[in-house]
C-alpha cells in the first residue's frame, strides 16, 4: 500500500532532508522532488537556485553563514541522460565517478554519512536514468550503525521499470529529535500525481511551517527528456 506523501509530511515535524523520486499517475513523466529544512539559523539561511541544468544551495544572507561545509552544495546535477539528486556534496562524487564509467553504488563508496556528531546525518542519494523511452532510478542512504560512527552502513535500492503514479520517499531523520535519528528501513512508497504545480504545492504546504527552508522539484518527459522545474524558498 502506498502512503500519503501529504500525511508523512505533516506527521513529522523534522524528516530533515528528503528526496522524493517516481513516475507520474499517467505514466509519461519521471518525477523528483528535494526539499531542505533547518532548525539553525545556519541552515535556515539557505535558499535553491539554478545552476545549468541543475541547482546549488546559496547563502540567502551571505553576512550571516557560519559554517558553509554542510550547507552550501549542489543538490542536483545532470550527466548526459542521469540526473543526480542528494543532500550533500556527494552530487560531485556521484557525477564524477559515473563519468569514469563507475555505477551510483561505486561512486558512493568513497563516501559515508556527514561528521557532523552526535547526528552523524545520512547522506541520501538517488539517481534517475531516461533513455530510449524508458526510466528506472536508484537510491541510496549512508548512515551510522544506529548512532555509532566506528560503521558506515550502505544501502541501495534500485526500481528498475516504475510503475505509473508511483514514487518512492527517502529522508535522513526518522523524526525530531537530540541527537536526531536516522531514517530506517526501506523508502517509503507513496503516491505521485501528474500536475507538477499540484505536486510542489502539495509538497510545500505539508512541510513543517517553522522547520522548510526549500524544496526543488523536477518533471522529465520519459519521450523527450524535455522537463520543467519548480523552485520554492522561504527566504524571499
Amino acid at each position: 500500500m502506498s502512503l500519503s506523501l501529504e500525511q508523512e509530511l505533516k506527521g513529522n515535524a523534522y524528516p530533515g532532508r528528503g528526496i522524493v523520486i517516481g513516475r507520474s499517475a499517467d505514466g509519461s513523466k519521471a518525477v523528483t522532488a528535494y526539499f531542505i529544512m533547518g532548525r539553525s539559523q545556519n541552515s535556515r539561511n539557505r535558499v535553491f537556485v539554478e545552476d545549468g541544468e541543475g541547482i546549488r544551495t546559496q547563502a540567502f544572507d551571505p553576512s550571516k553563514l557560519e559554517d558553509p561545509s554542510l550547507i552550501i552544495y549542489a543538490p542536483v546535477r545532470v550527466l548526459g541522460n542521469r540526473t543526480i539528486v542528494t543532500n550533500g556534496d556527494q552530487t560531485d562524487t556521484i557525477y564524477d565517478g559515473m563519468d569514469k564509467e563507475l555505477t551510483f553504488e561505486q561512486s558512493l563508496r568513497s563516501r559515508e554519512f556527514e561528521p557532523d556528531g552526535p547526528n552523524y546525518t545520512p547522506r541520501i542519494s538517488g539517481v534517475m536514468h531516461i533513455e530510449g523511452g524508458a526510466f528506472d532510478y536508484s537510491m541510496s542512504i549512508l548512515k551510522s550503525n544506529n548512532g555509532n560512527p566506528e560503521c558506515c552502513n550502505r544501502y541501495t535500492f534500485s526500481y528498475d521499470r516504475p510503475v505509473a503514479g508511483e514514487g518512492h520517499f527517502i529522508h535522513t531523520y526518522m523524526h525530531d529529535g537530540n541527537p536526531l535519528p536516522s531514517f530506517e528501513g526501506e523508502p517509503k512508497l507513496v503516491e505521485i500525481p501528474d500536475d507538477i504545480d499540484a505536486f510542489t504545492n502539495l509538497v510545500w504546504t505539508s512541510l513543517n511551517e517553522d522547520n522548510k527552508v526549500s524544496l526543488f522539484v523536477r518533471f522529465i518527459d520519459i519521450a523527450t527528456g524535455k522537463y520543467e522545474t519548480r523552485i520554492v524558498n522561504k527566504n524571499k
